[in-house]
C-alpha cells in the first residue's frame, strides 16, 4: 500500500531538500482512515524496508490507541536489513541475508496477509519477482513535480487488473488492483 500523488510522488520528509513534506495531512479524514484500515484486513504482517522500519518504529509505538497504531504495533515485522541486531520495535524478524529467500519462507507460511507500506526499492524488486498477489495505491489529488517515485526508472513494465476503486471526501483515491504479470505486447 503506498501514498502518492498524482504524479507518482510518494516522498513525505523534507529529506535531501524535498519541500513538500508531510503534504498528505490536508487530505486525511476518517472516512480515509477507515478505508485505509479495512484494506489492510485483519490480522496482517508488515514487509518492510529498513528506512520504512526505522522511520515507522520512531512513531508507531509512541502514537497512542487507535485501529492503525495498534494493527501495526501488533503485527509482525519482516525486514529486509543488514543491522537485524538494532530492531527494537517488535515484535519483528529480519528476513536473513538473502532478502528474496526470506520473503519467500514468509509467504510460504500459513500466516497473516503480508503487506509492504513504502518500502519503494523493496516493491520493485517483489513485482519483478512475482511475489505480489494485490497492489493498493492511494492517490492524492496534488502535483508534485519533483520527489522520491513510486518505481524508479528501472522498473520492469507491469500488468494490473483493476478489482475496486474508493475515494474519500478530500478526494484522495484508494485503488485496488490484481498483479497480472509482464506487460503483454
Amino acid at each position: 500500500m503506498e501514498h502518492m500523488s498524482l504524479d507518482g510522488v510518494i516522498q513525505h520528509d523534507d529529506s535531501d531538500g524535498f519541500a513538500h513534506g508531510n503534504w498528505t495531512v490536508p487530505y486525511r479524514t476518517p472516512a480515509g482512515l477507515a478505508a485505509v484500515v479495512e484494506a489492510f484486513g485483519s490480522p496482517f504482517d508488515l514487509l518492510l524496508g529498513r528506512r520504512t522500519y526505522d522511520a515507522w518504529a520512531g512513531f508507531w509505538p509512541q502514537a497512542g490507541e487507535s485501529p492503525m497504531a495498534s494493527g501495526l504495533n501488533a503485527a509482525t515485522k519482516y525486514v529486509a536489513t543488514h543491522r537485524p541486531e538494532s530492531l527494537g520495535w517488535g515484535p519483528v524478524q529480519d528476513l536473513g541475508a538473502d532478502i528474496l529467500a526470506g520473503i519467500r519462507r514468509v509467504r510460504a507460511t500459513d500466516g497473516p496477509d503480508l503487506i509492504v507500506c513504502g518500502s519503494s526499492t523493496l516493491t520493485t524488486v517483489l513485482l519483478d519477482q512475482g511475489l505480489v498477489d494485490e497492489v493498493v495505491v492511494l492517490v492524492y489529488p496534488v502535483l508534485l513535480g519533483r520527489g522520491k517515485r513510486l518505481f524508479s526508472d528501472h522498473a520492469a513494465p507491469r500488468e494490473l487488473a483493476f478489482v475496486s476503486s474508493q475515494a474519500t471526501p478530500t478526494g484522495v483515491l484508494l485503488n485496488t488492483y490484481q498483479h497480472v504479470g509482464a506487460l503483454r505486447p
